[in-house]
């Protein structure tokens, strides 16, 4: 078969031939939740086609994975809706389902694939999908392949991972543009004669019942059931709506307003300069993909107009307008950067995965008396001395966000006040994790352990920190704007 997926996009998981006379192709969506610039879905039509029969979407989403709560549940169910929406007329069986208990879709997969021509599904370094692929292998009776949609750099290039962001960026700068001229199809569900599937098997919907989605009072499409799902419903589901769709709109919204003002306004709570695009990119709604073609596009930009030398500077390689290439270098640089990190190594969760000059100084410095101690709980619960941290916490808590700057500080923060680092990198991990609507993704990850000390250098060694960067809240009310994002976040907690 001729195919336009790029060799090391793909993953043959299972190498075994199709299966002639199956009922159709198969798209496990895990990771690559959209419809659109998706070359795991560009794979599944290009087998549907060759295979002259149709296509199904299974999108599912389980209920007992770590952190599980109505935030992270909607958010996905945002995108689940919008999907089944976008194709309640088209000839592609979408097939949505929810665990109403943990475990009540074991055997789903397996019953799916046996009826399939093969199975095609993501590849993606976020939260447990390297796990699920490894499941998949076991349940899937037939050809599997997985497929890198993540980066304008395909996870495979490199094959090895970089100590820091400006050695990256000199490898981006010498290999990216080789990569640039192949794209995912913007269309491809909507351009290609796919047949029609007169339905899926009762026996197996009865069990395994397809979702179904009703507008709430608010006009928001929840799951019918979901209140009946075990999961957390402490942290609750935020205003700001998932799906392909939504995350289209607030792109283009970014792109006609705040992008002229990005390097100038990213850093200023105050301001509105951020794009809001982690979240859509954690979920997969988005594609970076079509993100940079949007840029371009905007910029009037042509590949010839790349500049050497290939020296890994921030901003002059594209030749772009300043804002722009601050947004790229964040977009594809730091995120690319942080998703090969966790693509090639397992063991990038744990606290002794941090560089060694790090972990040598850190606990050299474990002894250090503390300035303030805290709690989990105190930090959780937003209960510090410090009024920009408090205010911090009290936004991830109740939208989901932390804004880039205080990010950092958020971090630095819990590293200073807490009695060993180790501890420090627990307590970043489950907060951020449970609160952050782009939590356990690759680039929380970055931004976790960046706080550490990787991809970092060492820096004058000083009291806790050693030789890790350190930050403070009076350098941050010094540099950033902060009174209107005060005003809203940051009353002050008196402690006992």
């Amino acid at each position: 078969m001729n195919s336009k997926i790029p060799d090391l996009r793909l993953y043959v998981l299972r190498d075994e031939p199709p299966q002639l006379g199956a009922d159709f192709v198969l798209y496990w969506m895990t990771a690559t939740r959209r419809l659109s610039w998706n070359y795991a879905l560009d794979r599944a039509v290009e087998w549907a086609l060759e295979l002259g029969v149709p296509l199904v979407i299974f999108e599912p989403l389980r209920a007992g994975y770590r952190w599980a709560s109505d935030r992270h549940h909607q958010s996905i169910i945002d995108g689940m809706a919008d999907s089944a929406h976008r194709l309640a007329h088209s000839s592609v069986t979408y097939y949505p389902y929810v665990e109403s208990q943990p475990g009540d879709g074991r055997g789903l997969l397996s019953s799916l694939s046996q009826r399939a021509g093969c199975v095609i599904t993501d590849q993606s370094p976020v939260f447990f999908q390297s796990r699920l692929l490894e499941a998949g292998k076991r349940a899937v009776n037939c050809r599997l392949e997985a497929v890198d949609s993540v980066g304008l750099l395909p996870l495979a290039a490199p094959g090895r991972t970089f100590s820091a962001a400006y050695h990256f960026r000199r490898y981006l700068q010498k290999e990216l543009p080789d990569h640039l001229g192949s794209m995912p199809d913007s269309e491809s569900l909507s351009t290609k004669p796919l047949k029609g599937l007169e339905g899926l098997p009762e026996a197996l919907v009865d069990r395994w019942p397809m979702a179904r989605f009703e507008e709430n009072a608010q006009g928001r499409s929840v799951l019918v059931g979901l209140d009946a799902i075990p999961i957390d419903r402490s942290v609750s589901a935020v205003a700001s709506i998932g799906g392909e769709t939504e995350a289209r709109k607030r792109f283009s919204a970014f792109v006609d307003g705040g992008l002229s003002r990005y390097v100038d306004d990213r850093n200023h709570p105050d301001l509105s300069g951020t794009s809001g695009l982690s979240s859509a990119l954690h979920y997969g709604h988005i594609s970076v993909h079509e993100v940079f073609q949007s840029l371009t596009e905007a910029e009037g930009w042509t590949q010839s107009r790349i500049t050497p030398p290939n020296d890994g500077r921030r901003q002059g390689w594209w030749s772009m307008s300043n804002s722009t290439e601050a947004f790229i270098d964040q977009l594809v640089t730091w995120r690319e950067l942080g998703h090969g990190y966790c693509h090639y190594e397992e063991d990038y969760q744990s606290y002794e995965s941090l560089p060694s000059w790090a972990l040598e100084t850190l606990e050299h410095h474990s002894t250090d008396r503390r300035p303030w101690l805290y709690s989990h709980e105190e930090f959780e619960a937003a209960a510090t001395h410090d009024e920009i941290w408090n205010a911090a916490q009290r936004q991830l808590v109740e939208e989901g966000t932390l804004h880039n700057y205080l990010r950092m500080l958020w971090g630095k923060k819990i590293l200073e006040w807490s009695a060993h680092p180790r501890e420090a990198l627990d307590t970043m991990i489950e907060l951020n994790n449970r609160y952050a609507l782009d939590g356990r993704d690759p680039n929380s990850w970055s931004g976790i352990m960046w706080v550490m000390g990787r991809f970092d250098r060492g820096w004058p060694e000083r009291p806790v920190f050693g030789k890790v960067r350190s930050m403070t809240s009076d350098s941050t009310r010094r540099k950033v704007k902060l009174t209107d994002y005060l005003s809203r976040w940051g009353e002050q907690v008196k402690l006992l």
